[in-house]
């Protein structure tokens, strides 16, 4: 058996390599690591990955001449720069070195590629949230009409988080809002599941009416993690609506699809909330005014009731005193005329009794030639008189006294 050194060993290696291998492959691989050095050279660890597990893994090295050019490509195409976890297609040639093993050297790298694989994943995850039943979940929500606390998720030095706190807090129209910031990583690897504690952080304070998720503007591959599955079912489920404005102008994330409401920046969510405000204070208005126009309307109405009563009401007392003044003089008029039947009846009475008495006057009989006697200064009548007794008589022109001699009794008459 033939003996070989190492370096013997791994000259043959790169002997076989070279003289059996295509001067360049197209490889799909995952980036697991990524480092520029000061010089200006990509070097890379390449992974292949299976049900999470790594099975396949590799060196690589893209030069600073070929990265300025394969970078500045790859960022206007896709969007973004190359970053960890990527899905790539590289055009590599393999090197073997007796010291430092097998290693790929990039010669270019295929944008199409990582757009296509990153579509065909964000399609993955938006059928898993359909099959789930939750996709709509979170805009079957009630947005509340006038929210007073919300809680924004968002990165305090981020750009989009000024914009939005200047819009809000400096309206023209004076409206107040409480809120408050649950800080969270905004992009890269870490950032959906930052975002997702900051949900569960803000599923435990009761007292907040809605969620706001804002960032400032960025590449295409930044918002990679806004179309994470985990995140974007903890959205879609959260018990309270949830606003994104995401700050990217041209695509929409998951994260926007399974919102409440969807806004392409800071700025717009900030002008939404703004603008349901003033929708209420103008329903509110319009509202008051409706009323007022009602009620003004109805006082009216009721003025010319009450005027039409006060009429009615006048004429009635004046067609009554009318009546009762015609009545009143009909009696004044009938209490005359009896009064003058009755004065007249009764001086007819008076006259006649007057002439009734006039006959019986004592006057007037001894004018006819009778005589009344006295005795003792009363008429006699029947009383009896005795002889000697001192009379008087009186008649119509004299008075005669004498004495009574003799009496006699009259019985035949």
């Amino acid at each position: 058996m033939q003996e070989l050194t190492l370096s013997e060993l791994n000259q043959q290696i790169k002997k076989t390599l070279e003289e059996q291998l295509e001067r360049s492959y197209w490889v799909i691989a995952e980036i697991g690591q990524i480092q520029i050095n000061q010089s200006g050279h990509c070097y890379l660890e390449l992974v292949q990955k299976e049900n999470n597990q790594v099975v396949a893994k590799a060196k690589a090295t893209i030069w600073a001449y070929a990265y300025r050019n394969i970078s500045a490509w790859f960022e206007r195409i896709a969007g973004s720069e190359l970053t960890m976890g990527m899905k790539i297609l590289a055009n590599a040639t393999v090197n073997f070195h007796e010291v430092y093993g097998l290693s790929l050297n990039i010669k270019d790298i295929d944008p199409s590629y990582t757009l296509g694989e990153r579509e065909k994943a964000r399609q993955g995850v938006i059928r898993k949230l359909e099959q789930d039943g939750i996709m709509d979940m979170n805009k079957g929500l009630p947005l509340p009409i006038v929210p007073q606390k919300i809680a924004i998720i968002s990165a305090e030095t981020a750009a989009g988080y000024g914009d939005f706190i200047n819009q809000l807090e400096n309206n023209l129209y004076g409206y107040k809002i409480h809120h408050r910031l649950y800080q969270s990583v905004m992009q890269g690897v870490k950032a959906a599941e930052s975002i997702v504690e900051a949900l569960h952080q803000i599923h435990s304070n009761n007292s907040v009416d809605l969620v706001v998720i804002i960032r400032g503007g960025g590449s295409q591959l930044d918002l990679d993690c806004f179309d994470d599955y985990e995140l974007c079912s903890h959205i879609a489920q959260f018990p309270l609506p949830i606003l994104t404005g995401i700050g990217h102008e041209r695509d929409t994330t998951i994260a926007d699809m399974v919102a409440h409401t969807q806004l392409k920046t800071p700025t717009a969510v900030a002008e939404f909330l703004l603008q349901g405000f003033m929708s209420f204070q103008a329903q509110v208005e319009d509202y008051f005014n409706s009323i007022r126009t009602s009620t003004l309307g109805r006082l009216g109405v009721e003025k010319e009731v009450i005027y039409t009563i006060q009429s009615g009401i006048k004429h009635y007392a004046e067609l009554q005193i009318h009546r009762q003044d015609t009545l009143l003089n009909s009696l004044t008029q009938s209490i005359k005329h009896i009064t003058r039947a009755q004065i007249k009846a009764a001086k007819n009475s008076l006259s006649t009794l007057e002439q009734k008495i006039d006959l019986i006057n004592p006057k007037h009989i001894l004018q006819k030639g009778y005589a009344i006697v006295y005795k003792n200064g009363k008429p006699i009548g029947d009383k009896t008189v005795a002889s000697g007794d001192t009379l008087e008589t009186v008649t119509a022109r004299q008075k005669i006294k004498s004495t009574v001699n003799t009496t006699t009794s009259l019985k035949n008459l």
